[in-house]
């Protein structure tokens, strides 16, 4: 089902995450890959976001989603996680999530973290033992991120 996906986290659906129309709404999918994504970091030995991110901790640059199939009240999602490029200071999280109900993928997507100092408010490296951490759950090095896209502030 999620082969390749070194952290699998299952996530129910509940009623509430339905829009009008009957089915999971989209912004649903962001939090679900956020337990996955949040579930992976820990396995890869950071404590749980809060205060013991103060110093580091990661912040989301950019997310996105394509949603595949529309889900419905009741099912489980197996939601997966998995690290495709890292560098020294930013990782991209592949995402992908897997209807028990249908038996098939219903969204997946990408997320770009960059390690990030909050005491300081600055962009820092992603230390060394955390690198290798992530190398070892994936079972390979991993190539690094392309490079990151300048904001077009005033365009």
């Amino acid at each position: 089902m999620l082969e390749g996906y070194p952290v699998v986290t299952d996530v129910v659906v509940r009623w509430g995450d339905l829009d009008l129309l009957g089915h999971v709404n989209n912004i649903m999918y962001l939090q679900y890959f956020e337990t996955a994504r949040i579930e992976y970091l820990m396995k890869a030995g950071l404590e749980a976001p809060g205060s013991a991110w103060r110093e580091f901790g990661f912040v989301l640059a950019s997310v996105d989603c394509r949603f595949r199939t529309p889900v419905t009240f009741p099912d489980t999602l197996s939601v997966g996680a998995r690290i495709s490029a890292l560098d020294k200071d930013r990782m991209v999280v592949q995402h992908a999530a897997h209807s028990h109900k249908l038996g098939k993928l219903a969204a997946n997507g990408d997320a770009l973290l960059v390690a990030y100092d909050f005491a300081a408010g600055r962009r820092v490296s992603i230390p060394r033992s955390l690198r290798e951490r992530v190398s070892g759950l994936e079972g390979k090095e991993l190539p690094p991120p392309p490079p990151l896209k300048q904001s077009r502030r005033n365009a």
